[in-house]
């Protein structure tokens, strides 16, 4: 059981760390911006085991899941406590397993949150699938139950693997669920309209079903009116920018490119590895500009590739010079990568983190909290990781 933490506090200074593999083509990797803020880290609950996905409710309760099965809540004082809660369905494989986890906007009167999972019987024939389970918490966070299993199913996964299993889960400015899945290591998923793997899904979280606006919206398939964009390899970061709404999107790549995307309604974002071949070809391009229409990344890493993660913006005047970085976890290196997008959704500058940038391993998820403080989950495996509290001074 992982127990409160606060036993480790580290205060470092702002400063610029070396070169880091993975410098995208055209872009400089760059020391911290002048002035930059340093950080304060706190370890705020530990003997995790791969947490997946943080969220912070109005009362300033901190939720947690794990990928082997499980949540957690950090309550306000400090405790830490399990929440019980029915998962004898999940299907954790490979990488897939409990994955994104976002409360629902009406939190404080209806507390509601959803969860991106694999389950054992959620697949077209019968077997393994990915389902979005909506769920309500006790007042005292001790107990969830299911209130819509599934709000959404249909999503396929690698049963042999568990491979590219996606999932995270954000809410746009609309009020719409926004899904990102993962193609399953199945060459023809991303570029079929049909299937619901390679995509960012937008959905009503009332009811499951496609979300006013959606670009496919008048398209006979029920499965493509779901479709906010298509031909992704496996989405596993969903931010959202404070001041322009615009939705960011970040994938884990081949070995020679991880991608964050610009969201695009109804865009091709142009992942396609099985061609005119079949099969599943990862030496393909992330995105093949060849193909008709296909949207180009705001940023891509280059070879070799640093395994991107969940991710976030920074935003509130405490964080200095930092405000309005997109932060992105880093999983085949260590560390945070930090992003600074400018109002054309032009590429900036970018660099890492230098006070996290080595001593807590591959990171998860980093995600603002309600109360101002980024989360960072890390995901090391083997009952060590950690949920930590990371604050400018």
């Amino acid at each position: 059981m992982p127990l409160a933490g606060l036993t480790a506090v580290l205060v470092l200074s702002g400063c610029g760390g070396g070169a880091v593999a993975g410098v995208p083509s055209g872009s400089s990797l760059t020391a911290p911006p002048a002035g930059a803020p340093g950080l304060q880290v706190e370890v705020v609950a530990y003997g995790l085991d791969h947490p997946w996905d943080v969220a912070q409710a109005p009362d300033g309760t901190l939720l947690l899941d794990e990928r082997p099965g499980g949540l957690t809540a950090v309550l306000p004082d400090g405790t830490v406590q399990p929440v019980a809660a029915d998962f004898g369905d999940l299907f954790a494989r490979g990488e897939t397993g409990l994955m994104g986890l976002v409360l629902d906007p009406g939190f404080a009167v209806n507390r509601r949150f959803y969860t991106c999972q694999g389950v054992t019987d959620g697949g077209a024939d019968g077997g393994p699938g990915i389902e979005l389970v909506a769920w309500a918490v006790d007042a005292q966070w001790t107990a969830a139950t299911r209130v819509a299993d599934p709000l959404l199913g249909g999503i396929p996964v690698n049963a042999a693997s568990g491979r590219h299993g996606g999932c995270r889960l954000r809410f746009d400015r609309t009020g719409a669920l926004l899904v990102g899945t993962g193609d399953n290591a199945v060459g023809s998923n991303a570029q079929d309209l049909g299937s619901l793997a390679g995509k960012v899904l937008r959905i009503d979280a009332a009811t499951g079903g496609p979300a006013a606006g959606n670009p496919f919206a008048a398209d006979a398939g029920p499965r493509t009116r779901l479709v906010l964009s298509y031909g992704h390899r496996n989405v596993q970061g969903i931010a959202v920018q404070p001041g322009t709404d615009a939705v960011y999107t970040v994938e884990q790549g081949t070995g020679r490119d991880d991608e964050v995307n610009s969201s695009v309604a109804g865009g091709n974002f142009g992942y396609d590895p099985d061609g005119a071949h079949g099969g599943y070809d990862e030496s393909v391009p992330m995105t093949d500009l060849d193909l008709p229409g296909a949207v180009p990344a705001v940023w891509s890493s280059g070879d070799p590739t640093i395994a991107t993660s969940g991710a976030t913006f920074l935003d509130g005047e405490e964080w200095g010079s930092y405000e309005g970085l997109l932060l992105v976890g880093v999983q085949k290196d260590t560390g945070v990568l930090a992003l600074r997008i400018g109002p054309d959704g032009a590429l900036v500058e970018q660099f890492r983190l230098p006070e996290v940038e080595d001593d807590y391993g591959r990171i998860r998820s980093p995600q603002l909290g309600s109360d101002g403080a980024l989360y960072l989950t890390t995901d090391n495996g083997d009952g060590e990781d950690l949920l930590l509290r990371v604050t400018p001074h």
